[in-house]
């Protein structure tokens, strides 16, 4: 079995000028857009700031630990003074050029009036250092005092931490509404844009000449109008947006990292070459896994869809024992794939994991160090624990997703490649003949060929006078169905001349030929709907309009019948009516939109002799002043055709009517002994 599907390409690099085109549908939706990023600023801004607030409590507020610098030139923002002394943050890489810290940890507090520290001073005035308006106490000193005296002094820092864990909990909800915002802008633009994409794919497919739809298999259109277009939804809404935080949060770490502690980061970037080369080699491995995936699912899909529509040929030729083993092997090469993909994936998790506990341990190696010294507060350590784990979680994310992003690149690909194939029937009409046609056709020395091949049609030419009912017969093969399908202009002749009422086809508007020149093809096809909606197709017609057009062609009979009358609900392929009830709603239809010429290609060969019978009898009174083209196999159905046309090879090669070419004794003749010499 040749596996078809197995032709697209499953997973494709990434390509710029295909993402400017896929953005280019999010155009009309700046806003959104302007929204969406300024929401997903905002959250990653909150997501950050958490980590320096939770910095800022555990050394301003919980520990609270200055150091002493008697002879300082140049003091920070945030130094104290307490008389003459100075006391700055415990961080000697700022603010200090000059002085040398006397190495000691200081409590430095404000006081206010009633202080409930005063008595504690007054007890104790060796370890304090007081000014007018704030004191200060050496920490080892004061974690001596007993636990009500340490109350007393370090009471004040309790509204000043619930204060700042009431910041911490005001940036969560507002991390989380613009999470959610950010979240419902981009699956609202993704949602429209995608929308406008399937809007423009069904346009272009619709508008598509027969000879393209001939081409492509109706399953791997509509695979692109759905599976392609939710591939590209899940870029806007998943890859893209995830990439831009992801990327968003690691850029903001590392500056986070670089503001807090120069050298310290330092440690953090000394092991992202290794991130970075894990990640790549990750990136290579998934993408061949998850080709190979894909492809062994094709294989395993087309496999079973084959084999389950052939299901009697199978069980009759049985074929069972065949056919279970070539799926045997299918479904283990699937299997193969999905475990590499697993593999890979079993892999560079636990690596990535593995780096960023090392991450974590030299960062607490050294940050230990630092705070050892005095160089680095506590709180600043515990900050870069907390960004170090927010930093490699994006990691993870990006190679996750980049398959994702790989599989919306050959999405894209095939849909924009199905947007940019033009091989529509050109509407190259000026000429208005809207209610006028009287239906005087001319088939001037035609050629046509499907293909480019094999001609069809050899330099034909015939007339039909307006109002005149004409037949076309011949053997399989012999171009009669082509006839119609170059009349109706589904396909465009390759030579020659064919006019409608002395006009050539091709001036006259497609929409107005279409709507004069209407055929009743032999595959008979009905929407899954009503049986009003499939006569009226589209037209405003009445109740009573529709009722006569079913009457017409003795429709109304067995309609009325049906267990909801014209309400009747047909289902898919209308299978729940018989093929010669199909065949008369489809007479119906043609009725209902008056057509000027009536073509009638093996429109009565699925039909028992009895409804064949009632649609003779409807035809005759609703066929007059028509022109009329009859193509059957069943002779007796033409003998009363004005004139019987004979084609064989694509030429024409006898015509008359039924008497004068039985008595020609012709092609025609040998015709009809074949089906009537046993009468």
């Amino acid at each position: 079995m040749a596996d078809y599907f197995e032709t697209d390409e499953v997973v494709k690099g990434y390509d710029g000028a295909l993402v400017r085109r896929i953005m280019g549908y999010i155009k009309p939706y700046r806003m959104l857009c302007f929204v969406m990023i300024v929401a997903l600023a905002l959250s990653t801004l909150g997501e950050l700031a958490i980590p320096i607030k939770m910095q800022r409590l555990i050394d301003d507020e919980i520990l609270a630990r200055y150091i002493r610098v008697p002879d300082l030139l140049r003091t920070t923002k945030r130094s104290i003074a307490v008389g003459t002394d100075l006391f700055i943050p415990q961080d000697r890489d700022r603010g200090i050029t000059a002085g040398v810290p006397d190495g000691d940890q200081w409590y430095v507090f404000t006081l206010k009036p009633n202080d409930p520290s005063t008595p504690v001073m007054d007890a104790h005035p060796e370890l304090f250092l007081r000014g007018r308006d704030t004191a200060a106490v050496k920490t080892r000193d004061l974690y001596a005092l007993p636990a009500g005296e340490i109350r007393a002094v370090r009471g004040r820092d309790f509204p000043r931490i619930l204060s700042v864990v009431t910041e911490m909990f005001i940036i969560l909800i507002l991390v989380f509404v613009c999470t959610f915002f950010q979240t419902w802008t981009s699956s609202l633009i993704g949602q429209r844009a995608m929308k406008e994409m399937r809007l423009d794919l069904f346009k272009k497919t619709a508008s598509q000449s027969t000879a393209f739809i001939s081409r492509h298999p109706v399953g791997r259109i509509v695979t692109r109008l759905t599976g392609d277009v939710e591939t590209l939804n899940e870029f806007f809404t998943t890859v893209l947006v995830a990439f831009l935080k992801d990327l968003s949060v690691m850029a903001g770490v590392l500056i986070t990292l670089f503001l807090l502690s120069p050298k310290l980061a330092l440690v953090v970037i000394l092991i992202l070459p290794l991130v970075v080369w894990i990640t790549a080699v990750s990136r290579i491995k998934a993408r061949d896994a998850f080709r190979s995936q894909r492809v062994a699912s094709s294989r395993v899909n087309s496999y079973l869809s084959e084999r389950i529509s052939g299901i009697q040929v199978v069980q009759l030729f049985r074929g069972g024992k065949k056919s279970s083993r070539e799926f045997a092997e299918r479904n283990e090469e699937l299997l193969r794939a999905n475990l590499g993909e697993m593999y890979v994936f079993a892999t560079f998790r636990p690596l990535v994991e593995f780096l960023s506990t090392v991450t974590v341990a030299a960062v607490i190696v050294v940050g230990a160090g630092m705070v050892f010294n005095l160089s680095l507060p506590l709180g600043v350590l515990i900050a870069f624990i907390n960004l170090v784990a927010m930093f490699y979680a994006p990691v993870m994310d990006i190679s996750e997703k980049y398959t994702l992003l790989q599989s919306a690149m050959a999405g894209g690909e095939r849909v924009f490649k199905l947007l940019d194939t033009d091989e529509h029937i050109p509407d190259t009409g000026s000429v208005s003949v809207e209610n006028s046609i009287r239906g005087d056709i001319a088939f001037e020395h035609v050629s046509f060929s499907y293909t480019g091949g094999e001609t069809v049609l050899k330099d034909l030419s015939f007339e039909v006078k307006a109002g005149e009912m004409i037949a076309i017969v011949g053997y399989t093969g012999a171009g009669k169905t082509t006839i119609t399908n170059v009349l109706a202009r589904l396909w465009d002749i390759d030579s020659g001349r064919i006019t409608l009422d002395g006009i050539p086809i091709a001036d006259i508007k497609l929409g107005e030929l279409r709507r004069s020149v209407l055929p009743v093809l032999q595959d008979v096809f009905l929407f899954s709907g009503s049986v009003t909606n499939n006569i009226s197709l589209g037209l405003p017609l009445t109740e009573a309009q529709v009722e006569d057009a079913a009457r017409a062609v003795h429709a109304h009979e067995f309609i009325s019948r049906l267990s909801d009358g014209y309400q009747t609900k047909l289902s898919e392929g209308a299978a729940n009516i018989s093929s010669g009830q199909r065949q008369l709603i489809s007479f119906a239809r043609v009725i209902a939109h008056n057509p000027a010429v009536v073509i009638l290609d093996e429109a009565t060969s699925s039909v028992d002799t009895e409804t064949e019978h009632l649609i003779q009898l409807g035809l005759q009174r609703v066929l007059a002043n028509r022109t009329s083209i009859v193509i059957a196999h069943r002779l007796s159905t033409i003998r009363n055709a004005s004139r019987i046309l004979v084609l064989s090879g694509g030429k024409l090669v006898e015509q008359g009517t039924h008497r004068e070419l039985i008595a020609r004794n012709g092609l025609y003749a040998g015709l009809y002994r074949l089906q009537y010499e046993g009468e």
